[in-house]
């Protein structure tokens, strides 16, 4: 969430950079100013009348006492009755006002939680993504000397993957992997988890996957992106099921104050995400791109605001590693304004190539969120020494999303006679050097 003051002292800027986004400021910020207005002049309202009773009272103290022992004079007499009725209209008007500030302050944050962030000068500037910034390649595209498979061919012929069976379990976009194809997706999160906490320094946790609306407002699904969550009703309130794990994640410190001594804080954690892709059916229909469950590797960051940038790109080059060691061949996008998501400031795709399919596909989103969601979660830390409390910083990454890498590995390693090659790195883990045609 945007911060009031900042918004209300610089609107024309907060109007251009929502424009950047592609946003219609005129929608989202609404009549922002009158209410603005209308609460500020509530607000100023309610102190005077608030004063005004304080100043009443101790004024009236001491009347009251001369009335008790009988030696108040028909002149103060007077003036306590007339103090005690004007301490009474204002009582009577107090919650009112108290009242007409809440509806007003409920108004404001109600606009501003479906405001999305506003993009770090850094960003470039563009409608969609077709203006995002390649900012480098790493290795090569492999050579083959036959015609590369998907996924979904590959895996089905290997008996690893079927597609068909989860359906009939489920229903469509959700996956089922057979004996070296699970043990696949099991050694991938464990590699990444295993380099993640040895040798990036992150601490790794194990979260709830359903998570209340609290969680789920404070990291930015809430209100807007309610159509895209899986709700399971409990008894009189609703829960729901994790679209990805930097929800309970960053949620951990929701409504705390963290020592500023132990920034920055950096946690991963694997978890299955559930996602109903609202609006993306008929998208990706093939194979396991565009699941409705799959699991994730995800790295989340708290940082103070001075370091946070830094730690954008220290996250974003632990997500590179776990590419760059299994030899798997992606760029590093820089998004445009116009292609971020919600809660973000800045964002790196990384894009895996993937041959059987001929083009890059996002493999990680690695985001600073500056202090958008710990304004919406009250994540703050105290400095020693310093008075008062600051917001911190979030970011998060994928450290990467583990069904694509299984298929950034299956289509990259792909063999002339229909096995696939396990990635040194993987090997130790799967405890097999190929993926062969599994005997039915």
């Amino acid at each position: 969430m945007l911060d009031l003051a900042f918004v209300r002292e610089h609107l024309p800027l907060v109007e251009e950079k929502l424009h950047s986004r592609g946003a219609d400021p005129a929608k989202l910020l609404g009549n922002f100013e009158e209410i603005d207005g209308r609460r500020r002049a509530l607000t100023l309202e309610l102190e005077k009348a608030l004063a005004r009773r304080n100043e009443l009272s101790k004024k009236i103290g001491p009347l009251m006492g001369a009335e008790k022992k009988g030696a108040i004079t028909a002149e103060q007499k007077a003036e306590l009755d007339g103090l005690s009725a004007e301490v009474m209209k204002l009582k009577e008007g107090i919650p009112a006002l108290e009242e007409q500030q809440k509806a007003a302050d409920t108004e404001l944050r109600g606009i501003l939680a479906t405001v999305p962030n506003l993009p770090h000068d850094s960003v470039p500037v563009g409608k969609d993504e077709t203006c995002n910034h390649v900012e480098k390649y790493w290795g090569t595209k492999p050579e083959f000397s036959f015609t590369p498979k998907p996924h979904w061919e590959l895996g089905e012929e290997l008996g690893v993957l079927d597609l068909e069976r989860a359906s009939k379990i489920t229903g469509a976009r959700f996956a089922l992997y057979w004996a070296l194809g699970a043990r696949l997706e099991r050694a991938l999160m464990n590699f990444m988890l295993d380099l993640h906490t040895r040798e990036h320094g992150y601490t790794e946790v194990l979260p709830p996957y359903l998570v209340n609306a609290d969680s789920m407002y404070g990291t930015g699904q809430l209100p807007k992106f309610e159509e895209d969550l899986f709700k399971v009703p409990h008894n009189d309130r609703t829960l729901y099921l994790i679209p990805t794990a930097e929800v309970p994640v960053t949620n951990i410190y929701r409504d705390e104050v963290i020592d500023g001594a132990k920034l920055p804080i950096s946690l991963t954690a694997y978890t299955p995400c559930f996602r109903s892709e609202a609006g993306s059916y008929g998208k990706d229909v093939r194979g396991i791109i565009r699941q409705h469950q799959f699991q994730k590797v995800e790295l989340v960051k708290f940082a103070k605001p001075e370091e946070s940038y830094a730690e954008h790109e220290k996250l974003t080059r632990a997500a590179e590693e776990v590419l760059e060691r299994l030899g798997l061949h992606y760029r590093r996008m820089l998004l445009c304004s116009g292609d971020m998501g919600f809660s973000s400031a800045k964002t790196y795709d990384l894009e895996v190539w993937l041959p059987g399919q001929q083009l890059y596909r996002e493999i990680s989103s690695c985001s600073n969120f500056e202090s958008f969601q710990a304004r919406r979660a009250n994540i703050r830390y105290k400095t020693e020494g310093k008075k008062g409390t600051e917001l911190v910083h979030t970011l998060n990454g994928s450290g990467l999303a583990v069904g694509r890498t299984w298929v950034a590995i299956v289509e990259n390693y792909q063999q002339a006679d229909g096995s696939v090659l396990i990635p040194e790195a993987l090997r130790p883990y799967m405890g097999a050097e190929r993926i062969e045609a599994r005997k039915l």
